[in-house]
């Protein structure tokens, strides 16, 4: 009931933002509109004519400049230039004395709040008061049941332990579970957060994913053993003389695990958010009530479809994250045993 709530206030703000963009511009384009929901920004929409104006937070040559994003749109809310600077393309740049944008412009650093980082800091947050929660329970009552908050997790914490982290890194799964946790629940709550109304689209953005496949390469590459960096310059099987060949094809293969987990994590939470905009846009495109409720009811099934997506993108970044983990501890019986 409450999840069919939430969907309902979120057709309403979509549709009364549609229904408006549409009057102001005559026609209505989706494709700017989706990209703009999308998007990081420095404006955060929570609903229709609820905005939350994020700090711009700049360093300039040594001097450091703070002021509110909402200077930077007038009264028309019109985007404007204030103190020398210009937002352009989701970007903040310097401006020159005849008010051309500077786009190459040195020693501009943007450190600024935008919608994707507010809502990580209040991921974060959220994450740790449950967890510390949790570990206080635990401490305070130690071998007995779990209760409340305490026996949803377990279960959750407990299936990553067994099934994913000793399953697929063996003995020395302990040193990993911490990040294995971490990254989980990360990806999980930031996904469910994004489908909220007016949430953020933080795992639908390349760069965070980026971000996070960088640490599962650097902690793979730190791990590799000697089975794991001989089978990479010696692959098992091979002819000597086609390491020349095969050295750079298995370097390459270590990138590419990683970046394959940027590029799903970002395109699927990407994806599901464009196709709920494009079934609630098709009423305004096709400029008809009588397809509102196809389009509605295909909007829902897509939003309680993207809630299980949410859950199962935390869990195959994690179970390849262990996967990789794994292929660089494994020991040399263990590696002949596969081969």
């Amino acid at each position: 009931m409450k999840r069919l709530l939430v969907l309902l206030f979120s057709f309403l703000t979509l549709t009364s933002a549609f229904a408006e963009e549409a009057a102001e511009g005559g026609k209505f384009e989706p494709g700017p509109m989706i990209l703009h929901h999308i998007a990081d920004d420095y404006l955060w929409e929570f609903a229709h004519g609820v905005e939350l104006y994020l700090p711009v937070i700049l360093w300039d040559n040594g001097e450091l400049v703070t002021f509110s994003s909402s200077n930077f749109y007038n009264e028309d809310h019109e985007r404007v230039p204030y103190k020398g600077y210009a937002m352009l393309h989701g970007h903040i740049f310097k401006v020159g004395a005849d008010g051309e944008v500077l786009e190459d412009y040195p020693g501009l650093y943007n450190l600024s709040i935008t919608k994707n980082i507010a809502s990580m800091f209040i991921s974060v947050a959220l994450l740790l008061v449950i967890f510390f929660v949790i570990a206080a329970r635990y401490k305070k009552n130690p071998g007995k049941a779990p209760s409340g908050i305490q026996s949803f997790f377990e279960p959750i914490i407990i299936f990553i332990r067994d099934d994913i982290a000793k399953a697929n890194i063996g003995p020395k799964y302990e040193r990993y579970m911490p990040f294995l946790l971490t990254v989980f629940f990360f990806i999980w709550f930031n996904n469910l957060l994004g489908l909220m109304p007016g949430g953020a689209n933080l795992t639908g953005n390349i760069s965070v994913t980026a971000v996070l496949a960088v640490i599962v390469l650097v902690v793979t590459v730190f791990s590799g053993n000697k089975t794991y960096w001989g089978h990479i310059f010696a692959t098992p099987g091979v002819p000597r003389w086609l390491a020349p060949i095969m050295i750079p094809v298995e370097l390459l293969g270590i990138i590419t695990k990683p970046f394959a987990l940027m590029v799903r994590l970002f395109a699927n939470i990407t994806a599901g958010h464009i196709i709920i905009l494009s079934l609630f846009s098709l009423i305004f495109i096709f400029e008809s009530l009588a397809v509102a409720p196809l389009s509605v009811a295909f909007a829902i099934f897509m939003n309680f479809l993207e809630l299980f997506v949410a859950l199962l993108q935390a869990y195959i970044f994690t179970l390849l994250s262990a996967m990789y983990f794994g292929g660089a501890v494994e020991e040399h019986d263990h590696a002949e045993g596969h081969h």
